[in-house]
């Protein structure tokens, strides 16, 4: 099978085209520009190109008997030159959640599936980490970066595909897992879901379609049947910094313990992860907690750029207020005086709809720099909120300023990192690159 993936290099697609790759089947694809997984790819020998993806890559492999598969992101238009060759090729087209049942079919695996509006990605990471260190073989999608493994694998002694599954275009409703770990959950994506209650009643679908779930923090609605599945909260047995992340790991630990419990699994075999060694240890709660309490974290989730940088991909105020509690744990930890905050909000639809769960969502930041929203699939209709009045909402708007990327922002962040406080960036935006880039490549301690 011949898969050409267009949008490849990102964290929804290419995991996808690693694990499509691991399982046997020709991969190559395209992407306008590099992103977090262009470094696997390239490691893994798949044949891409980065740039204008104007048709002219595709039809190259067409030629050369390379594509019977063409599989697409969900940002793609439907007018982009790709998609439409493709069309007229008469290849076979989906987006990623058709290539992923059917590997899933293909090579026999239960699904383990992590959704929810905040903390999946982190979740996942954990229960892919876990299992890793116990040395149990698992397959995955993450959307993120790893610094233990890579971002996608297949392992043809696997009995599991851990999969990181996103509620955005509905996509996890085309799944039927083996068992289901449901995050916390709260009104998003409100260009998909047009009001609060489809949102909740897609989750509850999602419940319903799976064999077993593990559920976190109950739905919201008093419209939505989400069954009976049993709310368990074991953050207390955790030392990890915030609330959120301690919580992640509770729903980790309940999964990890399914899947061994699935496969009579007594002791810890040989770590797939290189530095881990617990061998031979019984596999019971003491040892799960151990092994998640050294979760070395994932890319964009809390991510430390350099001592006291940290860049996050929240954009959702429950994300925020969960991201800045860690980051004030941590700079407490640390002795810094204080968490400067920079965030970059994404989509002006979805800002129209959290606008109010603002208000406290900054609380404990010394200094918030506001960055013009990141705009794409908008509906031209609706006025683009500014910063100013972003801030103008906020219960602690003194300490907030309009700012733009550039280097006046960079001077101050390198000022205030240098003076002791914890710089935190929040985006889902392109902010991440300048940050990592611009402001601290140099000028600053290291």
């Amino acid at each position: 099978m011949n898969i050409y993936i267009s949008g490849i290099s990102g964290t929804g697609l290419g995991p996808l085209a690693l694990m499509a790759k691991k399982a046997g089947m020709e991969v190559s694809g395209s992407d306008k520009s590099e992103g977090a997984v262009t470094g696997e790819l390239v490691r893994a020998n798949i044949d891409m190109e980065i740039g204008k993806q104007d048709g002219s890559f595709l039809k190259k492999q067409f030629d050369k008997g390379k594509v019977d598969w063409f599989v697409y992101t969900s940002a793609l238009p439907e007018n982009h030159p790709e998609l439409v060759l493709a069309r007229e090729l008469g290849v076979r087209i989906s987006k990623r959640d058709e290539l992923i049942s059917y590997l899933v079919d293909k090579m026999g695996l239960k699904m383990v599936a992590v959704a929810g509006t905040h903390g999946k990605t982190t979740t996942t990471a954990m229960i892919i980490y876990g299992c890793l260190a116990l040395g149990m073989p698992i397959s995955y999608l993450v959307g993120t970066t790893l610094p233990f493994a890579e971002s996608g694998r297949y392992d043809s002694d696997s009995d599991f595909l851990i999969y990181e599954a996103d509620e955005y275009d509905r996509n996890f409703l085309h799944f039927y897992p083996w068992l289901s770990v449901i995050t916390t959950v709260s009104y998003d994506h409100p260009d998909i879901y047009k009001t609060k209650l489809e949102y909740l009643q897609a989750f509850a679908k999602f419940e319903g379609q799976s064999e077993n779930v593990i559920r976190g923090r109950e739905l919201e609605g008093a419209a939505v049947d989400a069954g009976a599945a049993e709310t368990i909260d074991l953050s207390g047995k955790f030392s990890l910094a915030g609330k959120a992340r301690r919580y992640d790991a509770s729903l980790a630990m309940q999964a990890i313990f399914e899947m061994v419990e699935e496969l009579d699994m007594m002791e810890a075999k040989p770590s797939l992860i290189d530095g881990v060694d617990y061998a031979g240890q019984e596999i019971n709660e003491a040892l799960v907690v151990e092994i998640l309490n050294s979760f070395p974290g994932v890319g964009r989730r809390f991510e430390r750029i350099i001592d006291g940088v940290y860049s996050d991909y929240g954009h959702h105020p429950e994300e925020i207020a969960a991201t800045i509690e860690m980051a004030r744990e941590e700079a407490d930890r640390l002795g810094l005086p204080g968490v400067v905050a920079i965030y970059e909000p994404h989509q002006n639809v979805r800002q129209h709809e959290i606008f109010d769960g603002y208000k406290d969502a900054f609380s404990g930041v010394s200094k918030l720099f506001w960055l013009p929203t990141y705009l794409v699939r908008e509906d031209p209709a609706l006025k683009v909120i500014t910063p100013a009045d972003f801030i103008a909402s906020l219960s602690n708007s003194e300490v907030g300023e309009p700012a733009e990327v550039g280097p006046e922002l960079a001077a101050r962040l390198r000022e205030l990192r240098d003076s002791g406080n914890l710089i935190l960036l929040m985006t889902a935006g392109p902010a991440d690159k300048w940050l990592r880039k611009e402001v601290f490549k140099s000028g600053s301690k290291d």
